[in-house]
């Protein structure tokens, strides 16, 4: 577990290096069939985490987002985001970076994530805890929904139906709220910075590091069902006194 922790953080490392030299410089953006962005960028951020886990682990599987399924026989595969956010990097702003997980036997094992503008590296493995650049996270212990706050990602798609008279009834409910999508959004929630955190409209490599990061941090982590995986498409991280709350609004009105 150690070693895949490590690898992770590798991964995630040499992606966001490599997305780094890009960054606010001249880029030309293409659309995928599904229309979303892809730079060149997003395709050397990949090349250089696949490198490092080809590398460590040559027999594992891969799923990743710009070149998709590699050795899918594997019993352990790695989940490789090169670059989340690639729209909010193309205009500069500084919430993007890579997502790197392990997943065994259907289970999401260890993880790290990177937001190289910022400076900061996100890891986490089974029973070894989660970090933020070698400090221990824990997430907050706050149980009123009036002094919490909720952080939001993809709002499009939390917003439309039918979760999203759910998602406004939390607004109205929480002291707070924040809409800083992207990876950012789940590190308020690691960092004891907010009580909940939603996402929406997403792939498994858009999030599944953020699954074990949430669960080592001593938070909880569903999908909208309260089913504990980060395949559905949408997700819900707490700190676990206020998730079936969030659970309650998402649901009443389905």
């Amino acid at each position: 577990m150690a070693r895949a922790v490590a690898v992770a953080r590798e991964a995630a490392a040499a992606a966001g290096a490599a997305a780094l030299g890009y960054w606010r410089r001249d880029l030309r953006v293409e659309r995928k069939p599904d229309r979303t962005p892809v730079t060149a960028a997003d395709r050397a951020a990949e090349a250089a985490a696949l490198a490092v886990i080809e590398v460590a682990f040559p027999d594992h599987g891969i799923l990743a987002e710009e070149s998709g399924a590699h050795r899918p026989e594997a019993g352990s595969r790695w989940i490789v985001d090169p670059l989340d956010g690639t729209r909010g990097f193309t205009r500069g702003q500084p919430f993007w970076g890579p997502a790197i997980a392990l997943e065994h036997g259907g289970a999401i094992v260890a993880g790290a994530i990177s937001l190289p503008a910022l400076g900061e590296t996100y890891w986490a493995g089974v029973g070894l805890g989660a970090y933020r650049d070698g400090v221990r996270l824990q997430v907050s212990a706050l149980d009123d929904p009036a002094d919490a706050t909720l952080s939001l990602g993809e709002l499009p798609c939390l917003l439309a139906p039918p979760y999203g008279a759910g998602v406004i009834e939390l607004i109205d409910v929480v002291g707070s709220t924040r809409a800083h999508g992207d990876l950012y959004a789940c590190t308020l929630l690691l960092n004891g910075r907010a009580e909940l955190w939603l996402e929406a409209g997403v792939q498994l490599w858009d999030i599944a590091p953020l699954q074990v990061l949430v669960a080592e941090a001593g938070g909880r982590f569903t999908d909208f069902h309260g089913a504990p995986t980060a395949a559905s498409g949408h997700a819900i991280g707490s700190n676990g006194r206020l998730h079936e709350l969030a659970l309650a609004h998402l649901n009443a009105r389905r």
